[in-house]
């Protein structure tokens, strides 16, 4: 699939992009090429090769999941002008 001057120039004015007519012709080489690039990579053959998730096996380093800091809830809440069952109690703001 490549694009014609006129596909450029409609594309351009949809997305409100004024263009010369050199800059046409730019991305007119820019845009085509993309478009060979992805037919050849198209036109490989992936039959029986496995999806993956990135392009090298390795496995992701993880920490171990432990609790790090205190429950501190009744410290913060002892400086709250208002609590309520654990909850801060805010003035209301929507009517």
């Amino acid at each position: 699939m490549s694009l014609t001057p006129d596909q450029v120039r409609r594309i351009a004015h949809l997305a409100r992009i004024e263009t010369s007519e050199a800059e046409v012709q730019t991305t007119l080489e820019h845009l085509n090429g993309i478009f060979s690039l992805i037919e050849e990579m198209q036109a490989v053959n992936t039959q029986g090769v496995e999806p993956m998730a990135h392009a090298q096996d390795l496995a992701q380093r993880l920490r171990d999941d432990v609790v790090s800091e205190s429950d501190r809830r009744a410290a913060f809440q002892a400086v709250a002008p208002e609590t309520e069952a654990g909850l801060y109690l805010v003035p209301k703001v929507i009517e």
